[in-house]
Protein backbone atom coordinates (compact mmCIF):
# COMPACT_ATOMS: atom_id res chain seq x y z
CA UNK A 1 0.00 0.00 0.00
CA UNK A 2 1.01 3.85 -0.82
CA UNK A 3 1.80 6.30 1.90
CA UNK A 4 -1.50 8.14 3.07
CA UNK A 5 -1.86 11.83 1.23
CA UNK A 6 -1.63 14.30 3.88
CA UNK A 7 -5.36 15.07 4.07
CA UNK A 8 -5.75 11.41 4.87
CA UNK A 9 -3.26 11.55 7.47
CA UNK A 10 -4.61 14.49 9.20
CA UNK A 11 -7.94 13.36 8.85
CA UNK A 12 -6.94 10.15 10.80
CA UNK A 13 -5.06 12.17 13.20
CA UNK A 14 -7.75 14.46 13.78
CA UNK A 15 -10.29 11.54 14.76
CA UNK A 16 -7.66 9.64 17.02
CA UNK A 17 -6.81 12.65 19.18
CA UNK A 18 -10.81 13.85 19.41
CA UNK A 19 -11.48 9.80 20.34
CA UNK A 20 -8.43 10.27 22.83
CA UNK A 21 -8.54 13.93 24.18
CA UNK A 22 -12.36 15.09 23.58
CA UNK A 23 -13.13 17.42 20.32
CA UNK A 24 -12.75 20.72 22.78
CA UNK A 25 -9.21 19.77 23.93
CA UNK A 26 -7.75 19.01 20.92
CA UNK A 27 -6.20 21.97 19.00
CA UNK A 28 -5.15 22.65 14.85
CA UNK A 29 -1.09 22.37 16.11
CA UNK A 30 -2.42 19.30 17.86
CA UNK A 31 -3.32 17.33 14.78
CA UNK A 32 -0.84 18.65 12.35
CA UNK A 33 1.77 17.68 14.86
CA UNK A 34 0.20 13.87 15.35
CA UNK A 35 -0.01 13.88 11.07
CA UNK A 36 4.25 15.38 11.34
CA UNK A 37 3.42 18.12 8.98
CA UNK A 38 2.81 22.25 9.92
CA UNK A 39 0.17 24.50 10.86
CA UNK A 40 0.19 26.09 7.83
CA UNK A 41 -0.12 22.58 5.90
CA UNK A 42 -2.95 21.44 8.08
CA UNK A 43 -4.83 25.02 6.44
CA UNK A 44 -3.99 24.09 3.16
CA UNK A 45 -6.08 21.16 2.57
CA UNK A 46 -8.88 21.96 5.91
CA UNK A 47 -10.32 25.47 6.60
CA UNK A 48 -11.14 24.05 10.54
CA UNK A 49 -10.90 20.79 12.67
CA UNK A 50 -14.74 20.17 11.56
CA UNK A 51 -13.49 20.01 8.12
CA UNK A 52 -10.76 17.24 9.35
CA UNK A 53 -13.61 14.87 10.17
CA UNK A 54 -15.46 15.01 7.28
CA UNK A 55 -11.97 15.09 4.80
CA UNK A 56 -13.70 13.42 1.65
CA UNK A 57 -17.16 14.23 1.09
CA UNK A 58 -16.71 16.56 -1.53
CA UNK A 59 -14.70 14.03 -3.79
CA UNK A 60 -17.58 11.23 -3.00
CA UNK A 61 -19.97 13.76 -3.39
CA UNK A 62 -18.35 14.27 -7.38
CA UNK A 63 -17.94 10.83 -7.87
CA UNK A 64 -21.87 10.08 -7.07
CA UNK A 65 -22.85 13.15 -9.23
CA UNK A 66 -20.61 11.28 -12.01
CA UNK A 67 -21.97 7.88 -11.50
CA UNK A 68 -25.26 9.42 -12.06
CA UNK A 69 -24.44 12.03 -14.77
CA UNK A 70 -23.27 9.02 -16.64
CA UNK A 71 -26.46 7.18 -17.06
CA UNK A 72 -29.45 7.95 -18.92
CA UNK A 73 -33.91 8.23 -18.56
CA UNK A 74 -34.34 4.49 -18.61
CA UNK A 75 -30.81 3.29 -16.55
CA UNK A 76 -31.71 5.99 -13.60
CA UNK A 77 -33.05 3.58 -11.37
CA UNK A 78 -29.59 1.74 -11.47
CA UNK A 79 -27.88 4.74 -11.44
CA UNK A 80 -29.61 5.66 -7.84
CA UNK A 81 -28.52 2.33 -7.21
CA UNK A 82 -24.95 2.07 -7.64
CA UNK A 83 -24.35 5.44 -6.18
CA UNK A 84 -25.92 4.74 -3.13
CA UNK A 85 -23.32 1.89 -2.51
CA UNK A 86 -20.35 4.09 -3.40
CA UNK A 87 -21.17 5.95 -0.43
CA UNK A 88 -22.16 2.86 1.95
CA UNK A 89 -18.71 1.04 0.28
CA UNK A 90 -16.65 4.59 1.49
CA UNK A 91 -17.68 3.67 4.95
CA UNK A 92 -16.79 -0.12 5.21
CA UNK A 93 -13.49 0.51 3.17
CA UNK A 94 -12.05 2.62 5.76
CA UNK A 95 -14.14 1.04 9.26
CA UNK A 96 -12.12 2.36 12.31
CA UNK A 97 -11.69 5.97 10.79
CA UNK A 98 -15.40 5.39 10.08
CA UNK A 99 -16.56 3.74 13.45
CA UNK A 100 -14.15 6.28 15.35
CA UNK A 101 -16.41 9.15 13.78
CA UNK A 102 -19.65 7.70 14.38
CA UNK A 103 -18.81 8.13 18.14
CA UNK A 104 -17.40 11.73 17.46
CA UNK A 105 -20.59 12.66 15.99
CA UNK A 106 -22.79 11.57 18.46
CA UNK A 107 -20.65 13.25 21.46
CA UNK A 108 -20.20 16.32 19.77
CA UNK A 109 -22.93 18.90 18.92
CA UNK A 110 -21.09 20.65 16.04
CA UNK A 111 -20.28 17.47 14.22
CA UNK A 112 -24.11 16.53 14.20
CA UNK A 113 -24.75 19.44 12.69
CA UNK A 114 -21.98 19.17 10.08
CA UNK A 115 -23.08 15.68 9.40
CA UNK A 116 -26.99 16.53 8.82
CA UNK A 117 -25.38 19.23 6.40
CA UNK A 118 -23.41 16.96 4.82
CA UNK A 119 -26.40 13.96 4.59
CA UNK A 120 -28.53 17.33 2.94
CA UNK A 121 -26.05 17.59 -0.10
CA UNK A 122 -26.80 13.95 -0.82
CA UNK A 123 -30.02 14.20 -0.58
CA UNK A 124 -29.96 17.60 -2.94
CA UNK A 125 -27.77 15.68 -5.28
CA UNK A 126 -30.45 12.49 -5.75
CA UNK A 127 -33.48 15.12 -5.81
CA UNK A 128 -31.77 17.14 -8.82
CA UNK A 129 -31.08 14.26 -10.98
CA UNK A 130 -33.85 12.49 -10.21
CA UNK A 131 -36.11 16.16 -11.17
CA UNK A 132 -34.45 15.89 -14.34
CA UNK A 133 -35.48 12.57 -14.95
CA UNK A 134 -38.52 13.61 -14.38
CA UNK A 135 -39.04 16.57 -15.70
CA UNK A 136 -41.49 17.19 -17.55
CA UNK A 137 -44.42 14.66 -16.05
CA UNK A 138 -47.15 15.33 -13.01
CA UNK A 139 -45.86 16.49 -9.66
CA UNK A 140 -42.16 16.18 -11.12
CA UNK A 141 -40.80 17.87 -7.97
CA UNK A 142 -42.98 16.41 -5.12
CA UNK A 143 -42.00 13.28 -6.62
CA UNK A 144 -37.77 13.75 -7.05
CA UNK A 145 -38.45 14.74 -3.86
CA UNK A 146 -39.68 11.44 -1.88
CA UNK A 147 -37.62 9.55 -4.18
CA UNK A 148 -34.60 11.43 -2.62
CA UNK A 149 -36.07 11.03 0.79
CA UNK A 150 -35.90 7.38 0.87
CA UNK A 151 -32.69 6.85 -1.11
CA UNK A 152 -31.12 8.65 2.03
CA UNK A 153 -33.49 7.41 4.17
CA UNK A 154 -32.65 3.63 3.17
CA UNK A 155 -29.07 4.34 3.25
CA UNK A 156 -28.82 5.78 6.23
CA UNK A 157 -30.53 3.21 8.05
CA UNK A 158 -28.05 0.35 6.99
CA UNK A 159 -24.95 2.25 7.90
CA UNK A 160 -26.16 3.28 11.19
CA UNK A 161 -27.01 -0.40 12.03
CA UNK A 162 -23.77 -1.41 10.23
CA UNK A 163 -21.89 1.23 12.91
CA UNK A 164 -24.03 0.68 15.47
CA UNK A 165 -22.54 -2.94 15.32
CA UNK A 166 -18.93 -1.81 15.52
CA UNK A 167 -18.83 -3.32 11.77
CA UNK A 168 -18.98 -6.80 12.69
CA UNK A 169 -20.63 -7.68 9.28
CA UNK A 170 -20.51 -6.78 5.37
CA UNK A 171 -23.82 -4.85 5.42
CA UNK A 172 -23.77 -5.19 1.38
CA UNK A 173 -26.49 -7.13 1.33
CA UNK A 174 -29.02 -5.29 3.47
CA UNK A 175 -28.34 -2.49 1.79
CA UNK A 176 -29.58 -4.25 -1.24
CA UNK A 177 -32.36 -5.22 0.33
CA UNK A 178 -33.59 -1.56 1.42
CA UNK A 179 -33.26 -0.27 -1.48
CA UNK A 180 -35.90 -2.75 -3.47
CA UNK A 181 -38.31 -0.83 -1.16
CA UNK A 182 -37.18 2.29 -2.39
CA UNK A 183 -37.54 0.91 -6.15
CA UNK A 184 -40.70 -0.22 -5.47
CA UNK A 185 -41.51 3.31 -4.24
CA UNK A 186 -40.17 4.78 -7.68
CA UNK A 187 -42.00 2.24 -9.68
CA UNK A 188 -45.44 3.40 -7.86
CA UNK A 189 -44.58 6.82 -8.62
CA UNK A 190 -42.96 6.77 -12.02
CA UNK A 191 -46.97 7.28 -13.20
CA UNK A 192 -49.06 9.10 -10.73
CA UNK A 193 -52.91 8.40 -11.10
CA UNK A 194 -54.56 11.51 -12.31
CA UNK A 195 -56.60 13.89 -10.25
CA UNK A 196 -59.78 12.17 -10.23
CA UNK A 197 -58.62 8.61 -11.71
CA UNK A 198 -59.46 7.00 -8.31
CA UNK A 199 -62.63 7.47 -5.78
CA UNK A 200 -62.46 7.30 -1.94
CA UNK A 201 -64.41 4.90 -0.06
CA UNK A 202 -65.89 5.90 3.00
CA UNK A 203 -68.44 3.87 4.63
CA UNK A 204 -69.47 3.91 8.53
CA UNK A 205 -69.96 1.12 11.03
CA UNK A 206 -70.92 0.47 14.19
CA UNK A 207 -68.69 0.01 17.00
CA UNK A 208 -69.85 -3.76 17.41
CA UNK A 209 -68.91 -4.64 13.57
CA UNK A 210 -66.25 -6.95 14.00
CA UNK A 211 -63.36 -6.45 11.62
CA UNK A 212 -64.45 -9.26 9.80
CA UNK A 213 -67.58 -7.83 8.79
CA UNK A 214 -66.11 -4.42 8.18
CA UNK A 215 -64.14 -5.94 5.42
CA UNK A 216 -66.56 -8.32 4.03
CA UNK A 217 -68.93 -5.41 3.31
CA UNK A 218 -65.88 -3.35 1.96
CA UNK A 219 -64.76 -6.29 -0.60
CA UNK A 220 -68.66 -6.76 -1.39
CA UNK A 221 -68.92 -2.79 -2.72
CA UNK A 222 -65.53 -2.93 -4.31
CA UNK A 223 -66.60 -6.20 -6.07
CA UNK A 224 -69.56 -4.31 -7.22
CA UNK A 225 -68.28 -1.35 -8.93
Amino acid sequence: MGTPSISRRLSEAAVALFDENGYEATTIDDIAARAGVSRSTFFRHFRSKDDAVFPDHDTLLATVDARLRASAADTAIVAVTDAVRIVLAHYVEDAEVSLRRYRLVRQVPALRDREITSVARYQRLFREFIGKMLDGSPDADLRAELMASSVVAAHNQVLRGWLRAGGTYDPSDLLDHAMRYVIATFRQLEQPHEPGSEQIVVATFSRSASPQAVMAAVEKHLRSR
